[in-house]
């Protein structure tokens, strides 16, 4: 499905961004992963190469414009071109009241979930107007479309920026060929998630029961998706906010 593209993948050291890497490239994607994690990214992308597929480890922050940068400087100076991007990295905490907040997680919370986009996408767009177009996916929640229980309020507000800044580069550069789309993600069982049920017993049911499909997603569920988006599959797709959340939404 991704056959001769080059993307790139932000929080790609883990959970939702190590799934998309091994799909992506088993698809025929070269990819170019990036998180901060040196570590566990070089790792993968060492797994992937001796698979048989094309990836390359860029240790960087999406909240640093330049680490950004670097990325797709990377994916042009190798392979030629930056054909999709998945904007994946993400950061939230748990429910407390807002008057309690500091304003140091609010901070962090809104850098990692929406300056981080803003910088990729603001990099990896002129790279695919070289080229003639690409296809962009970021990554909100089911946070960014109604307002769930548990995660904070900073995380929410941050999570429906995602999807305001996806429609409105979806708008801009549509004519241009890009295409800017955002999955809506529900309960994952990545690594974050996992420990969380480790040390809250029962919150896992709580998340779940009121989903149409009650049960946690697995990484490469939410992956899937990505890889249509970025896919030319999905040639008439852009400015969707797509849910990947068991039907949570839809009720």
């Amino acid at each position: 499905m991704l056959a001769g593209k080059t993307v790139m993948i932000t929080g790609a050291s883990s959970g939702i961004g190590a799934a998309a890497a091994r799909l992506f490239s088993a698809q025929g994607a070269a990819v170019v992963l990036m998180a901060r994690r040196t570590k566990m990214l070089q790792g993968l992308a060492d797994e992937l190469n001796a698979a048989g597929g094309t990836a390359t480890a860029v240790t960087g922050d999406v909240t640093v414009a330049a680490d950004a940068a670097r990325a797709v400087e990377v994916a042009v100076e190798r392979h030629g071109r930056l054909d999709a991007a998945f904007n994946n990295a993400g950061w939230g905490t748990a429910r407390e009241p807002m008057h309690l907040m500091d304003d140091a997680d609010y901070d962090r919370i809104m850098d990692v979930n929406v300056r981080g986009v803003w910088n990729c996408m603001r990099r990896q767009i002129p790279a695919m107007l070289e080229s003639g177009g690409g296809a962009i996916v970021n990554t909100s929640s089911t946070a960014g479309l109604v307002a769930p229980g548990v995660p904070s309020a900073p995380y929410i507000a941050a999570k429906h920026a995602v999807i305001g800044l996806t429609k409105a580069a979806a708008d801009e550069y549509g004519a241009q060929g890009i295409r800017v789309n955002t999955l809506a993600v529900g309960v994952t069982r990545t690594e974050l998630m996992q420990q969380g049920f480790d040390q809250n017993p029962g919150v896992e049911a709580l998340l779940t029961g009121n989903s149409m499909l009650p049960r946690v997603a697995d990484p490469v569920e939410i992956a899937q998706a990505a890889a249509w988006l970025c896919a030319d599959h999905s040639s008439f797709v852009t400015g969707a906010t797509v849910p990947v959340d068991g039907g949570f939404t839809a009720r």
